[in-house]
């Protein structure tokens, strides 16, 4: 769930991005897990979905190290993130904090190597 107001618009890193709506402030908390909105489906679950769904989840959905045989689907806009080499946010457990101060308007980013399971790079 996110903590700070953002909005959609277009990435220079892939499609659509999330851009902060608010300045924020480095060490600010901007996400973090929340059991009763962001979803959790076990891989077995998606097995009797349909094939446009699963494709769905493929994009926007992770494989997430904390829920083992599982993907999380985020309820907001940070299903939106991209990922960064250098990105403007740090993930610890189960929230992502700015690393550095992001102005209105900027692209918010993570670094997937430190969230998704097995994550290698963009296709």
């Amino acid at each position: 769930m996110l903590l700070i107001q953002t909005r959609l618009g277009p990435s220079s890193i892939h499609g659509l991005g999330v851009m902060a709506a608010e300045p924020v402030r480095a060490g600010q908390p901007i996400w973090r897990f929340e059991p009763d909105l962001d979803l959790v489906l076990p891989l077995a679950r998606l097995e009797g979905l349909p094939p446009a769904f699963r494709a769905y989840l493929d994009t926007y959905a992770y494989a997430a190290p904390e829920f083992p045989g599982s993907v999380v689907l985020s309820c907001d806009h940070a299903k939106f993130l991209n990922h960064a080499e250098d990105p403007n946010t740090e993930i610890r457990g189960r929230e992502t904090f700015a690393s550095r101060d992001i102005g209105v308007g900027q692209e918010i980013t993570c670094d997937y190597r430190s969230c998704v399971s097995g994550w290698t790079g963009l296709p």
